[in-house]
């Protein structure tokens, strides 16, 4: 070979790894790489995100891996891929079978995880991948259901509707119906919007009360509504992601596409009002501003920011709320995110968990109830958002 030959392919080789370097020099800032970066060195093997002390399939772990494919997808390196590879192979035996997971508990948080498989399945192409999809696509064929085809929220929670499951749920089974030619779940995944629209709206306030037994039975139900007393933030956020993220697979022509993007609409409006003029976040109690006690939350603050800038950029709603959406993206860095001293990052003031009754301590979803749940340091639940919606403004 000549040697003029050979310096040719010696610069072009320097030039390109020159070019890798001045990318991931540049990238190095975004708060999405400072954030995933963060949670790695937090947390080396991905089964320990979520606090977790021991591999769990839990609903979390889905949440913040696809929001570091998401991270993969932007820069390209792979260490955040295999990152995310890490918890599948742990979790996920050559049969497809789940570690931990158990059919017969029919609780809708398991079939979040089954999100960030879909990208796992199309780089690597291993069956194992698949066959756990399907097994967790499986389980809503059999899972309880009120009388109009809602999930219950689990088999321990019977004839409840929570605004949660909405996007354990719907976005799994619209992206499964969509890669795997089953054009019926998308007529699922409109049912189950649609009705939490019908059971859980609150005419007064616009937004969403956090749960809803069919049966009455529960003593936190309303005798009349059966809707639980209390606005909860989170679950609203949970219920704007189900609804931007199911529209992402949904055929342009489904006949309840028009209506689902209507109902996003007007949960946008509503929530705008619900937005605390000081700090430009949103209260744990939402629709409580300033009573003693309530306080801003990351969590559902992140998962309404996600919304507003996801919706707007594929033009669901108002072009004007991703403005809105920066504005506040801005005031949620400033609130939120904390510089360590090793340089990691952190997202404060998360509430840990918060539900509805339940045996060993009952949850009556008062505004006390609300309050009186743990608040923590990056919780995968406001991690992930924030990075997606950082993901989304680096354009």
């Amino acid at each position: 070979m000549k040697k003029t030959t050979i310096f040719l392919i010696i610069l072009v080789l320097s030039a390109s790894a020159y070019k890798a370097r001045a990318q991931e020099n540049t990238q190095k800032d975004k708060n999405y790489v400072r954030m995933a970066n963060s949670e790695i060195e937090r947390n080396p093997q991905s089964w320990m995100l979520d606090f977790s002390k021991t591999p769990v399939w839990n609903y979390c772990h889905g949440l913040e891996l696809q929001s570091i494919l998401q991270v993969w997808q932007k820069t390209k390196n792979p260490k955040y891929f295999n990152y995310a590879y890490q918890y599948a192979d742990t979790m996920i035996a050559p049969d497809g079978k789940i570690r931990t997971y158990k059919l017969q508990e029919y609780n809708i948080d398991r079939l979040n995880s089954g999100k960030f498989l879909f990208t796992i399945y199309k780089e690597t192409k291993e069956k194992r991948f698949k066959f756990a999809m399907d097994s967790l696509y499986k389980q809503t064929l059999t899972h309880p259901r009120t009388k109009a085809g809602s999930f219950w929220h689990k088999k321990i929670y019977p004839h409840q509707v929570w605004l949660d499951g909405l996007y354990m749920a719907c976005p799994f089974l619209a992206e499964y119906g969509k890669t795997f030619g089953k054009p019926e779940l998308f007529d699922e995944v409109a049912l189950q919007i649609i009705d939490c629209h019908k059971y859980l709206y609150d005419p007064k306030s616009g937004l969403y009360h956090h749960g809803w037994d069919e049966s009455r039975q529960q003593k936190w139900a309303d005798s009349r509504t059966g809707q639980s007393p209390n606005i909860w933030l989170r679950s609203i956020g949970w219920y704007m992601m189900a609804i931007v993220d199911v529209l992402d697979f949904m055929p342009e022509d489904h006949p309840q596409r028009h209506e689902i993007i209507t109902i996003l609409q007007h949960i946008t409006r509503a929530v705008e009002k619900y937005q605390d003029p000081q700090t430009g976040m949103w209260f744990q109690v939402t629709d409580q501003i300033g009573r003693e006690g309530n306080y801003v939350e990351s969590s559902g603050s992140a998962m309404i920011l996600y919304t507003w800038v996801k919706a707007a950029q594929k033009g669901y709603i108002d072009w004007d709320y991703l403005e809105k959406g920066k504005s506040a993206y801005q005031k949620f860095v400033n609130k939120f995110v904390k510089e360590n001293k090793d340089g990691t990052i952190t997202v404060t003031d998360a509430c840990a968990v918060a539900g509805l009754g339940g045996n060993k301590k009952y949850r009556d979803g008062s505004y006390q109830y609300y309050l009186s749940e743990p608040v923590r340091d990056n919780d995968p639940k406001a991690v992930a958002p924030f990075i997606m919606v950082s993901v989304l403004l680096d354009k």
